[in-house]
């Protein structure tokens, strides 16, 4: 059989070539064919090269849809401005499977929810909480809604809603129709606490402990510890009212972590956050806090109202796993100073007495050290190891060692236990516990000691200095598609979803913002205590669930990897919706992901009324992660009708 028979098989060898006569007419013709060739390859090289220099680079393309004008006090932007962008191909083209995205060929729209949900908290929802025992304020913490209770819908704005003051004017000034409760400006009055002044609070700095402002009463402790050698940096602030006292604590670089639950006291956390003040919703009740074992250099509570020497003091025990060695704990109000104040309190002395003596005992279980109490003020210390402590409590004393082998940064639906947490070993006693830190700001880019102690896996010095470079890095290149990042004003409550070590937030600190570093549950490693090392704040959470926080809470959040981290764990759309919750009117957010996956996300949030644009990795155009800056359009429940 002849080779021009065989079949076509892919494996098959070629045949040899027959012989052929090498004196063909073809070959006269070579003289014409040869230049028509060059002609037609030239002219289709110089046509290529006039395509390609037609082509806009979306690395350099600014968008203006990312440029929104912030409104003034008497006007209210309804809409970013926009241009035409080129059309980009970013299509999935890689089968990523991810539960919950929306079709290729369809864009679903998420609906705006009634004007009732304006202040929705998922998880601290008021009717939800009254199946809850009330005992130990349980029904206050987070109860979050089944998958079936889920809203599909998104979170309105109240009517006549504006852009916040720009800080530092926000910290003395926020809109009434942004917050409108007036409960606080009739209730707190005396204590200064908030002014109603036509269209707008004022929040003259009082509390109840301070009628003569927060700046003043926190130089009544500067005179008693030292806030300004940069050793004290991270503060929380337990029962926090409208958060003066963090708010005053910024000009002193102390970065505090305000909470108080949803309660009688309508919208103080809201207020707080409004203000442009670190804030969360929270209760001691039956869970740890959510942040790690030594994350604050000093906790506050000034009338808090907390039972301290209740439930065995288990509440103090909780403040003690939060502190870091050497840190302080600042209680003013009942009992402190009863003897001046019983009658004020409508309380008397005998209980008064008992109250302070039963919170005296317990810090001297935790063997903190009572620096001094003066007028209004009492400050304790916590030890800088526990050598000598451990001796006391291995003679019987309460509470008991918590058990070795317990996770002390394990604070997500953790239930608190009546037990002191040990701190790291140490070999003598003026050695601190678990490695001292630098004083800030030194502190933010030194090695931080869980990193260099080797307790942190996969991260050491020089990694953590990578990742410190990175993100200057990143954050540069996402100055330069999103200018107004680097303007002061424009931004000033931000969210990292997933911030890792904090390079995020770090690389911001020379800005007027504030971070709040997530570490979300469901990652390998726990690097919240490394974020508070660095003099940074921020929280435990499962993105799956919502934020204990108000709705219009940060006016920019960056999403780095977080939907690839939870694509098999639930739906992208409660997800976003969740975003979409607690970012302002005209907020905007950074995706960075998987392209597959930044096309799905997209896809998703043109169907939530955001403006948003693909734009490639800092390092160009052939990594496969790409970023998605999102701005989120102006609007809110329509106006209420009158009769």
């Amino acid at each position: 059989m002849t080779n021009s028979t065989h079949p076509y098989h892919p494996t098959s060898k070629p045949s040899k070539p027959s012989s052929f006569s090498t004196n063909l007419p073809w070959r006269k013709s070579n003289i014409y064919t040869l230049p028509l060739v060059l002609f037609l390859c030239i002219s289709s090289y110089f046509f290529g090269l006039w395509q390609h220099l037609g082509v806009t680079d979306v690395r350099t393309n600014s968008n203006p849809d990312l440029t929104t004008r912030c409104n003034t006090a008497n006007k209210i932007v309804t809409s970013a401005t926009t241009t035409n962008q080129p059309n980009l191909d970013f299509s999935t083209h890689h089968n990523l499977n991810y539960s919950g995205a929306a079709p290729n060929k369809t864009r679903r729209a998420f609906p705006r929810c009634d004007v009732s949900y304006s202040e929705y908290t998922p998880c601290e929802h008021q009717k939800r909480s009254l199946r809850f025992s009330r005992d130990r304020l349980i029904y206050r913490e987070r109860h979050c809604p089944g998958k079936h209770e889920l809203l599909k819908c998104r979170v309105p704005a109240p009517y006549g809603y504006k852009n916040p003051f720009a800080w530092p004017r926000s910290r003395d000034l926020a809109w009434f129709s942004n917050v409108p409760h007036k409960e606080l400006t009739v209730e707190k009055a005396v204590q200064n606490w908030i002014r109603s002044d036509g269209d707008r609070f004022r929040f003259p700095g009082g509390g109840t402990m301070f009628p003569n402002g927060a700046d003043a009463y926190i130089d009544d402790i500067g005179k008693l510890i030292n806030l300004k050698d940069g050793s004290i940096r991270t503060a929380i602030d337990t029962g926090c009212g409208v958060a003066s006292w963090g708010a005053y604590l910024l000009s002193r670089d102390v970065l505090a972590v305000s909470f108080a639950p949803r309660d009688t006291h309508e919208a103080q956390v809201q207020f707080a956050l409004e203000r442009g003040v670190p804030a969360l919703i929270g209760v001691l009740a039956s869970k740890r806090l959510p942040y790690p074992s030594r994350a604050f250099d000093m906790a506050h509570c000034s009338r808090c109202l907390i039972p301290w020497a209740q439930y065995d003091g288990m509440f103090l025990i909780e403040i003690d796993r939060v502190l870091r060695p050497g840190g302080y704990w600042i209680l003013s109000g009942p009992p402190i100073n009863w003897k001046r104040h019983w009658k004020g309190w409508e309380r008397t002395k005998e209980s008064l007495n008992s109250e302070q003596s039963a919170i005296e005992d317990v810090a001297k279980s935790l063997c903190w050290n009572k620096l001094v109490e003066k007028d209004d003020i009492a400050i304790w210390q916590k030890p800088t190891n526990h050598l000598s402590c451990k001796v006391k409590h291995s003679q019987g004393q309460n509470p008991p060692l918590c058990p070795a082998d317990q996770n002390p940064d394990r604070a997500w639906y953790t239930r608190m236990e009546i037990c002191l947490t040990q701190l790291p070993e140490v070999s003598n006693d003026q050695e601190v516990a678990g490695g001292k830190l630098q004083k800030w700001p030194a502190r933010l880019n030194s090695i931080p000691p869980r990193i260099s102690q080797g307790t942190v896996e996969g991260v050491n010095a020089e990694a953590f200095q990578q990742d410190s470079e990175l993100w200057k890095k990143r954050v540069s290149y996402y100055k330069s598609v999103n200018n107004q990042l680097g303007q002061p004003g424009r931004y000033r409550n931000l969210l990292d979803m997933n911030a890792y070590l904090g390079g995020f937030a770090a690389a911001l600190v020379g800005y007027p913002v504030w971070v709040m570093n997530v570490v979300p549950v469901d990652v390998k490693v726990n690097t919240l205590g490394v974020v508070y090392e660095r003099g940074l704040i921020g929280t435990y959470q499962n993105w799956c669930e919502a934020m204990s926080t108000y709705p219009r809470t940060y006016d920019l959040i960056h999403a780095d990897s977080v939907f690839s981290l939870y694509k098999d764990r639930c739906e992208m759309e409660d997800i976003l919706l969740e975003m979409d919750r607690i970012l302002r009117p005209e907020g905007s957010v950074i995706f960075r992901d998987d392209v597959d996956m930044v096309v799905k996300i997209k896809k998703m949030i043109d169907g939530m009324e955001w403006d948003s644009q693909i734009v490639d990795h800092e390092d160009g155009p052939h990594q496969r992660e790409k970023l998605l800056f999102a701005v989120k359009k102006y609007w809110t429940a329509p106006a209420v009708k009158t009769s």
